[in-house]
């Protein structure tokens, strides 16, 4: 079984991630329902996974040799859903079904409802034990997939994280790879009023964890990030992204009001005729980011 064939040419991958902003914009003014700005904020990173990094086959979700990766944050799911239809897990008309009775997109990932999906998110803090799990499983089975576990700043807040991130550097997971979505917000405001997380680097690096920052909008630094991350033995690697909650739409950036709510159809007119004009720079050359 060959895997779906990396994408390696940033121009085009900026082009996907805005296609991905575009379609979770209309498919959470569809729901009427859902969560804005994290989702905005963490295309790029979904782009760099799933169109260059993740070795996947969408015709066959189930392919035994796939990396697994787990939500753990499953609130920002439209940007996987929107993600997981351009790379062609199912038709991006479904998008449109969000939060739906009886869709497969539910509100929180369902593993049971869509293939692609591995596992069910919810209570935040949940993820990286999920994941670690995988991992630890996956060395005892000497296996070469790759397990990598997208997480918010604000669930760094949760004990059991912490409980996860000790567990994974005893073991030395090396075939881990964390993401924390870095936009400095939480449903009530910022993570540094209401429980300060840092030095959160220096956190991770406590519990044998090899360290890496990046601007979570630069899709080549964030692929060169999850390729170090390959390379490194015996510990597990954080790569912290440094993102702009809402990215794309002006009138949601680095608002924590936007974490929890979707656009109104005037709203989102006006971030689909942003988000294109966006696009027109990227195919220009003039959006500044490599």
């Amino acid at each position: 079984m060959a895997p779906f064939p990396k994408i390696t040419d940033i121009h085009t991958l900026k082009l996907i991630a805005n296609d991905v902003r575009q379609d979770l914009i209309k498919a959470l003014v569809a729901a009427k329902s859902g969560h804005s700005g994290g989702p905005l904020g963490m295309a790029d990173v979904f782009t760099a996974l799933y169109f260059n990094v993740l070795n996947h086959d969408p015709s066959n979700p189930s392919w035994p040799d796939r990396d697994r990766l787990v939500l753990s944050n499953g609130h920002i799911c439209p940007v996987l859903y929107s993600t997981m239809a351009n790379v062609g897990y199912f038709p991006k008309e479904e998008l449109l079904t969000l939060r739906k009775l009886g869709t497969r997109l539910q509100g929180h990932p369902h593993r049971a409802a869509l293939p692609g999906l591995e596992t069910t998110s919810g209570p935040l803090g949940s993820g990286l034990g999920q994941a670690a799990g995988m991992a630890y499983g996956g060395l005892m089975d000497k296996t070469k997939w790759r397990v990598y576990c997208l997480m918010s700043d604000a669930e760094q807040e949760a004990g059991n994280t912490w409980e996860s991130v000790m567990f994974a550097g005893r073991n030395k997971l090396r075939n881990l790879t964390g993401i924390i979505d870095r936009n400095n917000i939480q449903i009530d405001g910022h993570t540094e009023d209401i429980m300060p997380l840092e030095p959160l680097r220096q956190k991770y690096e406590a519990n044998n964890w090899h360290v890496i920052e990046v601007d979570g909008h630069n899709i080549g630094m964030i692929i060169e990030a999850l390729n170090e991350a390959k390379a490194v033995y015996e510990k597990p690697t954080l790569i912290i992204a440094h993102t702009i909650p809402g990215k794309g739409v002006s009138f949601m950036e680095n608002d924590h009001l936007w974490h929890g709510k979707p656009p109104t159809p005037e709203q989102a007119t006006v971030a689909l005729a942003e988000l294109q004009t966006w696009r027109e720079r990227i195919e220009k050359g003039e959006d500044g980011l490599e």
